[in-house]
């Protein structure tokens, strides 16, 4: 039994680390947990489980077959379209139920009913910023569309169906460890679940950090530190490219300069927030550039890497569609795949669309806000948050009317981020909040075969923002920057705003024919790796920071590729040249002052000249350069950064580069608490010596090879450890296309050759099955890690015999 000896580890792995105050979870009584009859010994699975199964249910309308093939992907063969999703819900809950509920617990802020009183911070702070009044809003809207109501009433049945069945006994194992037992699922629930990828992928607000920065610096190392727009950028939308003509005007409040620019330091912050990498990949290459003559779409979002898996693989084939991809626990239909016809992905848009206002109100009541010269009524919701082993947290959250939108005040004297000093109100006004029906967009792209239906299917996806990349059998190519963007004046939203007129409110969203996008563009192909879209010649304001060098080198690589086979394609995909080193490691190796080396520091420098620019498995330069390059940074910064407010946007990374690349006197380079005049060779070899001593320490402890000392690692959900995959074998880092870092990086990667018989592989760092007593759990994990694939297969009707398929569930009407 697979799970035994890691659950009895788990178990007391669990009570120790309670009595140490340092787990995430509250386990239940071990006479519970180690029961023979309902314990976690249930959820050993055997050797060769059986999944055949003959179901049926009063909620279908015809017959599903599906097909489990020898990695466990379900092949869903439905008769009528809302049966497979009945069936999807079915499966999802099946494999996958507690990872389905813990993340609706987080969006919903209820983590305090499982953790207790630690997960209080979280909770008000979900709950003020709206996240529960943004599902609600969703769940209206998707069930006003009779189409997306049907498809989530069924899926929400299928998943209900499996919860009924469950006894104690076969509970997911992670109910038994912490006590408690999952309740029914929901519309709203599906809806909460997408609003939590909302904010997992709204990581660029930075308007408190940015307020604070501005009121430091003074405008001129200001705009140095954190520029618009950055001279290395290769856009997602080439430069040049002539844009609609310009339908809205934002202007500037003409007091912009002296009220919004010279907003004082202000203390409150989100007490956590999204990793900042949390972007993608996706790529399309035109026939023209392919040897099969066929276009090639490619796909990998970045996102944390958990267990269980963000991503379930499956394929649903109906009257209507048939879809192959990656799908979400917690949502019908397919994200990220194919069908007969064409190919889909999308990567993060990165822009911001959640901007702070500050709020004024009549006084400490809260009952009334100025706004336009008058005092309003403020309307509030009454958040009970019951906390396990306490009573309830009653919470009070305001909600003010700015234009025509309610928002939350989510920051005031009650609640500042659980940091202390705030006397202000702040209300945030994020997209997401808005009405939308964004599991339209699956939808319809699920059973789109042409260019036309990518475009009506895209114009659903408003929140988060994507750039969703398209390919065609017949040839076509396309990508667009999609989303529900508002459309801004320069610098617009980078700073808390004033929240008492309508002077600084959003004027509007960007329109959908003025949405950048490519087209079966000349240079054949089209791309995004989370890159500013476009230069600045587009005429709305889109925000300053962006990642910028996987995007270079994604172009740089398909500009020069012919020929191109989907094994190419795997290669970009898991390629780990570092395009950051090779701008700034000629300024370092010219700069440092090697008389002033000794022995150890002259060894680790001699491995960096040799280095071939690559973050691979073995190297040691490469742990040498992404030390040098952390260290260079602290070094030339901290000293401005010594007295500056706790609160604060740290310099764009590319900053740096950029301005030695212009001036190598750069301006940040002196540090200022000393009386002489520091340069490039002083801080250069300032921080080499630093970093020396890191580098000693990890090659005494055997961790100098770049994937030891990154050490890679895919953690349980609740970070239990005998449940995680750890110390992986993977190359790649946040400035290579393999952006794998230490706990985040390419949660999926697919290829699609659109030849007449799709080819198509794909990956992902993880397993079918959520319950870790099962082969399934994580055996993709060593193939992801390897950079290798599995061919995906799409299942056709007359291959029930295939010996691919290795156990078949019947459902049908009872």
């Amino acid at each position: 039994m697979r799970i035994a000896l890691s659950v009895l580890a788990a178990a007391v792995t669990a009570a120790l680390i309670i009595i140490l105050n340092t787990t995430m979870l509250l386990p239940a009584p071990l006479g519970k947990l180690l029961s023979p009859q309902h314990g976690v010994w249930q959820n050993a699975e055997k050797a060769n489980e059986d999944f055949t199964a003959d179901l049926k249910f009063p909620q279908l309308n015809g017959k599903v077959n599906v097909y489990l093939d020898e990695r466990l992907v379900p092949h869903i063969f439905a008769e009528q379209e809302n049966d497979a999703y009945f069936v999807q819900g079915y499966l999802h809950a099946k494999f996958r139920l507690w990872q389905m509920e813990l993340q609706t617990f987080a969006a919903g802020g209820r983590v305090s009913e499982i953790l207790g009183e630690k997960g209080l911070n979280h909770d008000r702070e979900f709950r003020r910023l709206g996240m529960v009044y943004a599902a609600e809003i969703a769940a209206k809207e998707m069930e006003r569309d009779p189409v997306l109501k049907a498809e989530c009433d069924a899926y929400t049945a299928g998943v209900n169906t499996y919860i009924e069945a469950l006894t104690e006994s076969t509970l997911p194992v992670e109910y038994k460890l912490i006590g408690y037992k999952p309740e029914r699922w929901s519309n709203l629930k599906t809806a909460l679940f997408l609003k939590y990828m909302c904010y997992d992928l709204s990581a660029r607000e930075d308007d408190f950090e940015m307020t604070n920065a501005k009121s430091y610096f003074s405008s001129d190392d200001f705009t140095k530190l954190y520029p618009a727009i950055q001279d290395s950028l290769d856009p997602i939308i080439p430069k040049g490219t002539t844009f609609p003509t310009q339908k809205i005007f934002p202007k500037a409040p003409a007091n912009a300069d002296s009220v919004y620019l010279n907003t004082k330091e202000t203390v409150a912050v989100e007490n956590e927030k999204p990793d900042r990498g949390n972007g993608s990949n996706n790529w399309a290459v035109s026939a023209a550039k392919t040897k099969n003559a066929a276009p090639i779409l490619c796909n990998d979002p970045h996102l944390g890497l958990n267990l269980p898996s963000l991503w379930y693989e499956v394929q649903i084939s109906t009257p209507a569609f048939n879809a192959y991809g990656v799908s979400f626990p917690g949502a019908p239909g397919v994200v990220i795949g194919f069908n007969d016809s064409c190919a889909f992905g999308v990567t993060n848009g990165g822009r911001d669309v959640r901007d702070y206002y500050e709020i004024q109100f009549k006084d400490d009541s809260r009952q009334e806000y100025l706004f336009n010269g008058v005092y309003h009524s403020t309307s509030f919701r009454i958040d009970t948050i019951k906390i396990k082993g306490k009573p309830d947290y009653i919470d009070s959250v305001a909600y003010v009317q700015l234009g025509n939108d309610w928002c939350p005040v989510m920051f005031d004297k009650a609640y500042n981020g659980g940091r202390t000093g705030n006397t202000k109100n702040y209300a945030v006004r994020w997209t997401a909040h808005d009405p939308s029906t964004d599991l339209k967009y699956f939808n319809l792209i699920n059973r789109a075969s042409n260019y036309t239906d990518y475009l009506a299917a895209a114009v659903y996806f408003k929140s988060p923002g994507q750039n969703c990349a398209f390919a065609c059998k017949n040839g076509d190519i396309a990508m667009r920057t999609q989303g529900n963007w508002p459309a801004k004046w320069k610098g617009q939203g980078d700073f808390i705003m004033p929240g008492t007129d309508t002077s600084y409110l959003w004027q509007g969203m960007i329109p959908q024919d003025e949405v950048p996008f490519q087209y079966n563009p000349e240079r054949g192909f089209i791309s995004s790796a989370n890159q500013k879209p476009v230069d600045e010649t587009y005429p709305y304001y889109i925000g300053r920071n962006y990642p910028m060098y996987r995007g270079f080198q994604i172009n740089r690589r398909l500009s020069a590729m012919s020929n191109i086979t989907p094994q190419d394609m795997m290669a970009l995909q898991t390629d780990n040249y570092n395009a950051l080193a090779e701008m700034i490691m000629p300024l370092f190796l010219k700069g440092i002052k090697e008389n002033e080396l000794n022995n150890d520091e002259k060894k680790y420098l001699d491995l960096l000249k040799g280095w071939n620019l690559r973050n691979d498995v073995g190297s040691k330069a490469a742990t040498i350069f992404e030390t040098f390059w952390e260290n260079f940074q602290d070094t030339v910064f901290n000293d401005e950064f010594a007295k500056a407010p706790k609160v604060i946007m740290h310099p764009f990374e590319s900053s740096l580069l950029e301005g030695l690349l212009k001036d190598s006197a750069y301006k940040f380079l002196d540090n200022i608490n000393t009386s002489q005049t520091e340069n490039l060779a002083d801080e250069v070899t300032a921080a080499f010596k630093k970093t020396a001593l890191e580098l000693k320490k990890a090659e005494l402890a055997g961790k100098l090879d770049w994937e030891k000392y990154k050490a890679t690692h895919v953690d349980h959900l609740a970070k239990l450890a005998p449940f995680s995959k750890t110390n992986l074998p993977i190359g790649g880092g946040v400035h290579n296309i393999n952006a794998t870092k230490q706990t985040h990086g390419p949660s999926w990667r697919m290829v699609i050759s659109l030849t007449k018989e799709t080819e198509a592989y794909g990956v992902y760092p993880g397993g079918q099955s959520g319950n870790p007593g099962s082969k399934y759990y994580d055996n993709f994990v060593d193939q992801w890690a390897t950079g290798k694939y599995y061919t995906l297969w799409m299942m056709t009707k007359g291959e029930e015999k295939d010996k691919r398929v290795k156990a078949m569930m019947s459902f049908s009407k009872s």
